[in-house]
């Protein structure tokens, strides 16, 4: 069983809980219970598909916060293309990386510079 508990142990837990609480409010305990679990595990969710959207995003594309001021200042060509990040290539998978990566960002190999 997880956490080392037999069913022995399962059952001395009831037997305190019913003591304690009473056998009229634990199913209300159990049903609070339930839902906080259920809560927790909505969120994590949710967190972990935050943390895989910012992952996934694109490294190299560029993040406006208006796109109305990007229009009205135009960026010449050159200028551009110094501002884009070097990328350097992964010797294992041959994967481009950002020049500052010191592991892949798909296979962790370590960056050799």
């Amino acid at each position: 069983m997880p956490f080392g508990i037999q069913p022995i142990h399962l059952i001395l837990i009831i037997v305190v809980a019913l003591i304690i609480f009473g056998p009229t409010r634990l199913p209300e305990i159990g049903r609070g219970l339930g839902k906080s679990i259920n809560e927790f595990r909505k969120g994590a969710k949710e967190m972990t598909e935050g943390f895989k959207d910012e992952v996934v995003a694109p490294v190299d594309a560029p993040q406006q916060a208006h796109p109305a001021a990007a229009a009205s200042m135009p960026v010449a060509p050159a200028a551009a293309a110094a501002a884009a990040p070097s990328m350097v290539t992964c010797p294992s998978c041959s994967t481009p990386n950002p020049s500052g990566a010191a592991f892949c960002n798909k296979c962790g190999a370590k960056l050799a510079y």
